[in-house]
């Protein structure tokens, strides 16, 4: 009886190692599928830890728009746009350069910090720091831009909303898609929920 419930034991402790060595390799090769799909790879190629569908953006794109004003002038704009990982976030510096019909240039630049907002795809721009050393968005009602970035699907979309003194208010928005070498923009801009500016163009993504 004693040799019998010995080997019994013994059995199942076999059969206990087998059960956890299969569902331990099964969960290892899960792990190594995820971890060298190709959303992953490209994660890990920028050392980020934000999410893989977010860092399909990263890298830096060019390109020219004619942009149409409410009045039906157009004037070119060179576009410059680099997007790369931060934390579990992002950066986004975009540089626009302005040639009027004049043939006066001017340029614009920005450069944004956005972190995970907390509701699924949203993220909010970290424009400054409070006291206790937090990065936090800046005020529109002190007439600072309130940004604020959506990921849905092959669009990165960044927002912003700016307050002038008089209680007008614009919203900015970006919209940023995922093409074949690089990325469709389309800009607007809308002032008390009227047209002001559009724009579209290809940004080709650059070595």
């Amino acid at each position: 009886m004693t040799h019998a419930l010995h080997l019994y034991t013994a059995v199942g402790r076999v059969r206990a190692c087998c059960s956890f060595g299969l569902r331990g390799i099964a969960v290892l090769f899960l792990a190594l599928v995820t971890l060298f799909t190709p959303l992953a790879a490209e994660a890990q190629k920028y050392g980020s830890k934000a999410d893989p569908e977010l860092v399909r953006f990263f890298g830096i794109y060019s390109g020219t728009a004619e942009v149409e004003r409410e009045n039906g002038e157009t004037e070119t704009r060179n576009m410059h746009v680099e997007i790369r990982a931060a934390g579990e976030g992002f950066w986004v510096k975009w540089t626009t350069r302005r040639t009027k019909a004049s043939g006066k240039v001017s340029d614009k630049s920005y450069d944004i910090l956005f972190e995970p907002g907390g509701r699924g795809d949203l993220y909010s721009a970290a424009m400054r720091q409070n006291v206790f050393g937090h990065a936090v968005p800046l005020d529109p009602l002190k007439g600072e831009p309130y940004v604020w970035a959506r990921l849905s699907d092959d669009t990165l979309t960044v927002f912003s909303l700016f307050i002038n003194p008089n209680g007008d208010y614009e919203i900015q928005q970006y919209d940023r898609t995922l093409v074949d070498g690089g990325l469709d923009l389309h800009f607007s801009a809308h002032r008390n929920g009227f047209p002001r500016l559009e724009a579209k163009s290809f940004l080709a993504r650059q070595p």
